[in-house]
């Protein structure tokens, strides 16, 4: 049975349909014909106004906490997300039990996860049991199947290693991925330390602790010229940092999450546990400066920082709560709502085109006989995030309830469509 998309607008910079009105016609996986199609008996006819069809998202930072940790995400309630949140592909962190060090957790990942409707991509750890002491087995990862490395949510800190990880990479042109926080400085803080954290009666972790690290890291880079994509930024400084890396021609790139670009620690005053993240939020400043450098290209891709929590983990005093979000369904509506004037055509470079190019996945373009790879969302949707639209195995997302533009509708991937409400 064939499948028929009517009167979609394709935003695909590559094709020669982008920006217009089309029809998708799609047989076993393949996309076999655009413009006008007449559906025939038996098809599947899909229609929504406002219906847009881009090239599949791919989010570069998640945790879905299999193996080991099951109860938090599984990589089933983990795609299911996923999908949801109309992304094609997920780059998962490798902070799991085991952490996914050696080439035999990246192959359980990719073989667990072949018949899901995601394609899940593992990040290789870039020390043993991200512990950050030895370097693991990152070639026989990248054999296997590992897209990047990374320690996650525990950042490198041992200089040593990092530089080690750099020079190792460019035998095949890898990434490592580095969310910035230095440990000795940030460690016992539990927000941004400023005015609100002493408001607050609160521990704070310096913006310093940020800009420290990855005042390091570019001289890393600079040092072995390979490449780096840092995650999470928070901070104007930190913006500033990058810019100035990618003037001078080294290979950076960045990327920030929904959260970041929304709230600022000005919104803790309630002591909102799903508001605890790491890097912590900010500044009203520092939100307005990583907004910009959303709009001017300085942040090339967005990051869920999907971390799913149980209800225990979240459900306490904010001292005790665990640091982290989900994410992967909000996500887009999130970056839509908090700048009004992206272009569809820009978020989806930060969702589909942007992060492909940097970590060398293939991105089939809208064409015929291209392979469909699609997330089909609307982009002027106003809507409510209800607790309902969440998939994953928890709740913690701070962005429920809110009055949000933009709305994902489900992706076609793998031959196999995914669609939520047409």
């Amino acid at each position: 049975m064939a499948l028929v998309i009517k009167q979609a607008i394709l935003i695909d910079p590559r094709s020669a349909y982008n920006g217009s009105k089309s029809d998708i016609l799609i047989e076993n996986g393949k996309i076999t014909g655009l413009g006008v199609v007449n559906a025939s008996p038996g098809d599947q006819v899909m229609q929504q106004e406002g219906l847009c069809v881009s090239p599949g998202w791919t989010d570069c930072f998640s945790n879905f906490f299999d193996p080991g940790l099951e109860y938090k995400e599984t990589l089933e309630s983990g795609a299911a997300a996923a999908a949801a949140g109309g992304y094609c592909r997920v780059m998962v962190m490798p902070n799991t039990q085991p952490a996914l060090h050696a080439k035999a957790q990246v192959e359980y990942v990719l073989q667990k996860s072949r018949s899901l409707p995601v394609t899940i991509l593992p990040i290789g750890a870039i020390s043993k049991n991200c512990e950050g002491k030895d370097l693991a087995e990152m070639y026989d990862m990248r054999q296997s199947g590992a897209v990047a490395f990374s320690d996650g949510t525990h950042p490198m800190q041992n200089s040593q290693i990092m530089t080690k990880a750099l020079l190792y990479v460019k035998a095949f042109d890898g990434v490592i991925i580095q969310l910035p926080d230095e440990e000795a400085l940030s460690k016992t803080g539990l927000m941004h330390e400023g005015v609100m954290s002493t408001k607050l009666g609160l521990q704070g972790k310096p913006a310093l602790a940020e800009s420290l690290l990855l005042n390091r890291d570019i001289e890393l880079l600079r040092y072995t010229q390979s490449r780096l994509h840092v995650t999470g930024i928070s901070t104007a400084a930190s913006v500033a940092l990058v810019r100035a890396a990618k003037q001078e021609g080294l290979q950076i790139t960045c990327s920030v999450t929904p959260y970041h670009l929304t709230f600022c620690d000005e919104d803790l005053a309630e002591y909102d546990t799903n508001l605890k993240v790491n890097p912590p939020l900010r500044t009203r400043a520092d939100v307005e400066a990583l907004k910009a450098a959303v709009l001017d290209g300085t942040v090339d891709c967005i990051a869920s920082h999907h971390l799913p929590h149980e209800f225990d983990s979240k459900v306490c005093e904010f001292e005790y709560a665990k640091y982290g979000m989900e994410g992967l369904e909000s996500c887009m509506a999130a970056v839509r709502t908090t700048l009004p004037s992206l272009t569809a055509k820009q978020l989806v470079s930060l969702f589909a085109i942007n992060p492909a190019k940097i970590f060398g996945l293939p991105l089939p373009e809208i064409a015929e006989g291209e392979a469909a790879m699609l997330t089909l969302f609307q982009f002027d949707k106003a809507n409510t995030f209800e607790k309902s639209a969440i998939k994953s195995r928890s709740v913690n997302n701070a962005f429920v309830g809110r009055e949000m533009i933009g709305k994902p509708l489900g992706i076609i991937n793998n031959s196999i469509s995914s669609i939520l409400s047409i």
